[in-house]
């Protein structure tokens, strides 16, 4: 099992707490990446989307992920779980400083997530208020 989480950095002019709508946990919103096969090292001609609140069971398991694929390439067979509770919005602070902030954990066993699609309804907070973006 290797976790990989997931780290965005932005310049934040007059905002801060830039995040996903309605924040990292959003069991809707959909994080979206290419895939990197751990055997082959194959990366998937498409984006892939994983939702937190969608699950399927992973094959001669108990458990469930929320993402089950089988490489094209060589056929290996890989998953990726989300792991909620260790992400938080990227702050002004943050911006200023040019540092990171952990939006999601991943959970990868014979896959790797690469090129991150920024994509979907965020949410940054401003002076007069809250603006979607």
């Amino acid at each position: 099992m290797v976790n990989f989480q997931l780290m965005i950095t932005a310049e934040l002019e007059n905002l801060t707490h830039l995040q996903p709508q309605n924040g990292c946990d959003d069991p809707d919103f959909s994080y979206f990446f290419k895939v990197k096969c751990g055997r082959c090292g194959e990366v998937s001609q498409k984006e892939t989307c994983v939702t937190l609140g969608e699950t399927v069971p992973i094959p001669n398991s108990r458990g469930t992920t929320n993402l089950h694929q089988k490489c094209k390439f060589c056929e290996r067979e890989g998953t990726v779980t989300m792991v909620p509770g260790r992400g938080r919005p990227l702050t002004h602070e943050d911006s200023e400083t040019g540092k990171y902030a952990p939006l999601m954990l991943f959970d990868c066993r014979g896959y790797e997530p690469v090129d991150f699609a920024f994509r979907g309804l965020w949410k940054a907070e401003s002076v007069i208020g809250r603006n979607e973006i």
